[in-house]
């Protein structure tokens, strides 16, 4: 598949739905409460993150979005933040209404020791005010003429009801614009006129009255919701088999999903729905937007947690024939995020840094060893402008780029970054590693970083290396060589 994604940037995309925020308590267990058989969790750290529409919304700003948001969230601590988080997304508030009485919808999720051990809701599904039906409608009305399609999150928290769903749709249908909707409950009829809906596989199962064992059956789930429910177009999702495309007049269209490991399905289906929608905007057929939608759907659920799919890691994994070094190279930026998974998921991260101007049997061995004391090995290479500052003139040899090329080629190395010298700090910072390396030629205590990363926890480890071969030697034999010539 080669889907161009750039034309994702700057689509405007209205977003409709149940706003919450996902809470994640992170924590170890050593011992049981003397009060009750439970287990006592030592809170590490804690994350807000937003959910439901809110994640949806989040989606589509990681993929350059312009995004207007309608949802009702409570007047207090947790409306303030779920505001602050749209505010860093540069997303349109002014469709998100604050009701005295109803609390902000948040989920507590407690993870003690890499394990999910307790979720804690704070909720109400009680239907919205006639007040703030009307002023949510009145917002819909002004932002429906510059949107490119709407997304309706459903998560059964009183606003999507019947009513204001066939209002929504009369607005959408006066401007010939395309609803898209995640359902919830039982009964799709409340969907009538949609573009297209997006179950999943139970929901679809538990709403058609048919017991999804086989694609025979699942197929006969999906042609019945068609021609019960009013809907136009049924995009159903199976997990780790992919998802089918019922379109009217057309035979069902299986798009089947890469084998990866699945590490938590949280919010999965906001990643289906944003980028479908995206896609959808962008002109793509119903078929190119359920693959690449479901290509980000693989993505997400290898993270820990209510997660995005960035554009770099969605262009990637579109890429027909993947450029081995896009797929390793990070930015700062997308390495934080890297790190920040692997730690959820209690991967212990390896960092080792240099000029590795050119690659000898001493390089191959520190990176084979430092991979083997970790789960991820991070390699950071000095950019062009610290090399020739720290080697001198004619230095480097092998210019960055090529350097990323070359590094990313080896088996041992999971990711390689560029960074300038003076920034080692920063970088530790970001990584934050479990073990720093360095060959043995080095002493620990002379070790650029090593008080950094013993102070958050890490370690410096020396990795022995035989031989006294260095790229300086090397670059001189041939320069050498050629003057013998």
């Amino acid at each position: 598949m080669a889907t161009d994604i750039s034309t994702f940037e700057g689509r405007r995309v209205l977003v409709v739905g149940d706003l919450m925020i996902d809470e994640y308590v992170w924590g170890d267990v050593d011992r049981i409460s003397p009060e009750a058989p439970v287990q006592i969790v030592n809170v590490e750290r804690e994350e807000y993150t937003l959910g439901g529409a809110g994640n949806v919304v989040n989606n589509l700003a990681a993929l350059g979005a312009d995004v207007a948001v309608a949802g009702v969230i409570g007047t207090l601590a947790d409306g303030d933040r779920m505001l602050a988080m749209f505010s860093r997304l540069s997303a349109d508030t002014g469709g998100v209404i604050r009701e005295p009485q109803r609390p902000t919808t948040r989920k507590t999720r407690i993870i003690a020791s890499g394990q999910h051990v307790l979720r804690i809701d704070r909720e109400t599904r009680q239907d919205i005010s006639g007040a703030t039906f009307d002023r949510l409608n009145r917002f819909i009305a002004e932002k429906m003429p510059e949107t490119d399609v709407v997304l309706l999150s459903d998560y059964g928290k009183g606003l999507i009801t019947p009513p204001f769903i066939e209002k929504l749709l009369e607005t959408a249908e006066n401007y010939g614009k395309q609803v898209i909707a995640d359902p919830k409950g039982l009964d799709f009829t409340k969907y009538a006129g949609v573009s297209l809906l997006t179950p999943n596989r139970k929901e679809a199962s538990l709403a058609s009255g048919i017991e999804i064992r086989d694609r025979e059956t699942l197929c006969r789930a999906g042609e019945k919701l068609l021609a019960t429910t009013g809907i136009r177009n049924l995009l159903l999702t199976c997990g780790k088999d992919g998802m089918v495309l019922f379109e009217r007049g057309k035979s069902p269209k299986t798009i089947r999903a890469e084998a990866r490991q699945v590490y938590d399905v949280s919010g999965a289906g906001d990643t289906v729905i944003s980028v479908f929608g995206l896609a959808v905007a962008s002109g793509l057929a119903f078929a190119e937007s359920a693959a690449v939608a479901n290509t980000a759907a693989g993505i997400v659920v290898g993270k820990v947690g209510t997660a995005t799919v960035t554009r770099q890691e969605l262009a990637a994994a579109l890429r027909r024939f993947p450029d081995e070094m896009s797929s390793k190279y990070k930015s700062l930026t997308e390495i934080s995020e890297i790190v920040r998974d692997l730690k959820k998921k209690g991967r212990k991260v390896v960092l080792t840094n240099g000029c590795f101007d050119l690659l000898h049997a001493g390089h191959i061995m520190l990176f084979s060893a430092s991979r083997q004391m970790g789960d991820a090995l991070i390699v950071a290479i000095d950019d062009d402008a610290s090399v020739k500052k720290i080697k001198g003139h004619g230095r480097p040899v092998i210019a960055a780029q090529e350097r990323v090329r070359i590094l990313s080629a080896l088996d041992s190395v999971d990711y390689v970054v560029v960074f300038s010298t003076e920034a080692l700090d920063q970088l530790i910072e970001i990584i934050r590693p479990d073990v720093l390396t360095k060959g043995s030629n080095y002493a620990a205590e002379a070790v650029e970083g090593h008080a950094l990363v013993e102070r958050l926890g890490g370690r410096v480890a020396l990795i022995p290396v035989t031989g006294g071969t260095s790229s300086s030697d090397m670059i001189n034999h041939i320069k050498n060589a050629g003057e013998e010539l």
